[in-house]
């Protein structure tokens, strides 16, 4: 797959002068839709983040990379208040949307406009149409044809609809893995999220399946803010516009995805991008 053609003067919007993982604002115009203010995040007495502050632009592709156990998950599952699902586990710090922050919004609010797709797919136990159906029938979205109407549109966005079209009513379970991913996105895009979070959505997947994946966040980032987790770097290199690398639970560096890879400023991420350690 083609890697995408990056703003050339994108690059020079970043200052990586300051403390790990500070970001500075864009000079080509791109608005921030998530932000992060000095985070940090415990599970029990275990802090897995320190400090983070980061800026998430809009209908743009965040990677944010790094080795296993390093802040990345735990990180994403902030954004939309997912690990307050976690016994014992408690947050400091800030996450704005729009402005807002989310910790004094409604937690099913939060969760409709910044959707997530998991590393493992996890289809319902239903039919295909009923997987997409889901969320727009609890959120109250209308009749039965508009319903019918949004499942088309969400399979159509998830580049799947020619693919099932003409068996919705089988078990989702009949799909191959990379299918099964697929109706995972269509059924998170089915409530229109403003913000799509992939944790690791290829991890399982076929280089085939995992392409189709990749083309499939180029067509969404133009309706949605997309930030993906992935411990492949060529995929982050491929898809993302900028890319965060996550080390010992703090942001180390956060940059255009080719400054990142081709001249970091940190040397912890010219270690980790060039298979010194990881």
């Amino acid at each position: 797959m083609q890697a995408p053609i990056r703003d050339p003067g994108a690059a020079a919007a970043f200052s990586n002068s300051g403390a790990p993982g500070e970001t500075k604002p864009l000079v080509n115009g791109a608005q921030a839709k998530l932000s992060a203010t000095n985070l940090n995040f415990f599970y029990g007495n275990f802090q897995a983040l320190h400090g983070i502050s980061i800026q998430v632009y809009e209908k743009h592709v965040t990677a944010f990379i790094g080795p296993s156990g390093c802040g990345k998950s735990t990180f994403l599952r902030t954004l939309n208040r997912m690990n307050e699902t976690v016994r014992h586990s408690r947050v400091e710090g800030e996450i704005r949307l729009d402005g807002h922050n989310i910790f004094d919004l409604d937690v099913n609010d939060v969760r409709r406009r910044v959707g997530m797709v998991f590393q493992k797919s996890n289809p319902f136990p239903k039919s295909i149409f009923d997987n997409v159906a889901y969320g727009p029938r609890i959120n109250g979205f209308g009749s039965r044809s508009a319903i019918s109407d949004c499942v088309e549109q969400s399979l159509r966005r998830a580049a799947l609809w020619e693919e099932v079209k003409d068996k919705l009513h089988q078990s989702a379970h009949g799909l191959s893995g990379g299918q099964q991913q697929r109706l995972c996105i269509a059924r998170a895009l089915a409530v229109n999220p403003e913000v799509l979070l992939l944790d690791e959505p290829c991890s399982a997947l076929d280089p085939i399946a995992t392409a189709k994946i990749e083309d499939l966040i180029f067509q969404l980032k133009d309706s949605c803010t997309i930030v993906i987790v992935t411990h492949n770097m060529q995929q982050a290199a491929r898809v993302a516009d900028y890319t965060g690398f996550f080390l010992m639970g703090r942001l180390i560096e956060f940059d255009n995805t080719t400054v990142i890879f081709k001249t970091p400023s940190k040397k912890e991420t010219e270690d980790y991008v060039t298979g010194r350690f990881g």
